[in-house]
């Protein structure tokens, strides 16, 4: 699959409420107990849905990743934090948001203890014993607030305001992060962190809120216990990737109009557009012709990479196209909508084709990005074939950012692209979202077989063409510095930080 779906583990169906309902209630100290503590100050408890899980191990996989049906109940008031960064310069910095009556109240969390946007570092302990007694693992476990929420009883709000899952994408800027009043977040996310190496067999979980979370957020000190029974199973597992894609949301994406536009093309100059920006490049490796693949040539290195452009809003970038009977391709348009909302006009864009390669089988809309290798002096030496997408909200960039679009309908390709038969085709890139593709394919990565060893840039172009209308084109480009060493058929590449963010 050539999409690269790193982000949000989406919010699953309505947790069952009589799984939940044991130990959700109950009264906690506020952090600060003792002092006034503003009304609608969230209540926290850690509680488990059952007393025993079943896990897999497939073969060849590291380990398993200890999903133990643990969750975080929120009373009181809805638990809420804005999580943002100035610039890659500058830390992570993590706000709790409490609205007391008609006042909101603020509290920025102590420095360090949020180093990225994947949600709280280290949030639980957990302490694995096999049948005899004897500790087999000791390890400690995130928790994104916003995964597979929902309600533990039915007087709680029917739905959610918050996002769905949390962005492990390095370059995002800003999050939001929220369990509604009278909901529970689950605080495994399966496949993040690191899988614990355990053999099949029966063991004893020992699950508690880390001392330092317990205290800020007055989480009662009490150890949950698990049965933990792992299956060893034959043949592949999912892996990463596959989990990933299996937990997208499915969701119906929005329709394109049901006409081609008619009357006066018309761009206009006192309506908002959106802001598309490239960020860096990350996900850099070597990649050889040996593995394969369409176009790989055996002896061959491919600088191999991953790329986002998001929209900073304030309005969604949304193209529909349009075919014409027995044509191969569509035409393309971009609507642009007032402030309510209101579809004010409609420019012509381009165009949209039909990729019926594997991994792909979906229109893409031509000239949405380009990726370039650059020499040391920036000057362009090779250039990626990819430059035609399907547009999708793969990634949460900043949900802080005006109009950002917290629960975006279109998060993969299945419900995003459209099918070979269609006449029509919407593709939405909303505000405060990106779209992110992996160049892992030869003709998309780099050919860096012949290169000398030395300092080159990744330059990600946003809209090249200028055919899409924007808020800013100033913005619109990026470069990531790589240093390729090794020799040839045995290359290698080596990525320095960018600003603050070591993600190579």
């Amino acid at each position: 699959m050539n999409r690269h779906h790193p982000t949000a583990i989406r919010r699953s169906a309505v947790i069952a409420a009589a799984a939940l309902a044991v130990g959700a209630a109950g009264t906690v100290a506020a952090p600060g107990a003792g002092a006034a503590t503003p009304a609608g100050t969230p209540k926290l408890q850690l509680i488990t849905a059952a007393p025993s899980v079943t896990v897999d191990r497939y073969e060849g996989e590291p380990g398993v990743y200890l999903d133990l049906g643990t969750y975080v109940t929120v009373d009181g008031g809805p638990l809420e934090l804005r999580v943002t960064r100035k610039s890659y310069n500058d830390p992570v910095v993590a706000t709790q948001v409490i609205r007391s009556g008609g006042r909101t109240v603020t509290k920025t969390l102590p420095q360090g203890l949020v180093k990225d946007f994947s949600g709280l570092t280290d949030f639980l302990k957990v302490s694995l014993s096999d049948a005899s007694g004897a500790k087999v693992s000791d390890t400690t476990q995130s928790f994104c607030p916003n995964n597979r929420a929902g309600r533990i009883r039915p007087d709680a709000p029917a739905t959610s305001k918050y996002p769905g899952g949390c962005s492990d994408n390095p370059f995002t800027l800003g999050g939001v992060w929220g369990v509604e009043k009278g909901w529970a977040a689950a605080t495994s996310q399966s496949f993040r962190g690191n899988p614990v190496d355990l053999k099949a067999g029966v063991y004893t979980a020992k699950v508690s809120v880390v001392k330092k979370y317990r205290d800020l957020f007055g989480i009662p000190d009490k150890t949950q216990t698990v049965k933990v029974t792992v299956r060893q199973q034959s043949g592949g597992g999912q892996g990463l990737a596959g989990i990933k894609r299996s937990q997208k949301n499915a969701s119906k994406s929005p329709q394109p109009a049901a006409h081609r536009p008619v009357g006066r093309a018309a761009v206009p100059a006192d309506v908002p557009k959106p802001d598309l920006r490239a960020l860096p490049a990350y996900g850099i490796a070597i990649t050889n012709g040996d593995e394969g693949g369409a176009g790989a040539a055996p002896g061959k290195d491919y600088l191999a990479f991953s790329a986002t452009v998001w929209n900073a809003g304030p309005s969604p970038l949304v193209v529909d196209g349009f075919r014409k009977p027995g044509a191969e391709k569509m035409d393309a348009y971009q609507y642009f909508y007032d402030a309510q909302g209101k579809q004010v006009g409609y420019t012509p864009t381009g165009t949209m084709e039909w990729d019926p390669r594997e991994g792909h089988q979906h229109w893409h809309f031509s000239d949405f990005a380009s990726y370039r290798l650059l020499g040391a002096d920036k000057k362009e030496i090779v250039r990626s074939g990819k430059e035609a997408f399907c547009l999708a909200n793969t990634d949460a960039i900043d949900y802080t950012v005006k109009n950002a679009n917290w629960h975006p309908y279109n998060t993969d390709l299945s419900t995003a692209c459209g099918e070979e038969t269609a006449v029509s085709v919407r593709e939405v890139l909303d505000v405060g979202n990106g779209d992110t593709y992996s160049q892992y394919r030869p003709g998309q990565s780099f050919d860096v077989s012949s290169l000398p060893n030395g300092t080159y840039y990744i330059e990600v172009i946003a809209n090249p063409d200028n055919r899409l209308k924007e808020q800013s084109t100033a913005n619109n480009v990026t470069y990531r510095k790589v240093v390729l060493g090794g020799t040839p058929g045995a290359r290698t590449v080596t990525v320095p930080k960018y600003g603050l963010v070591d993600a190579p």
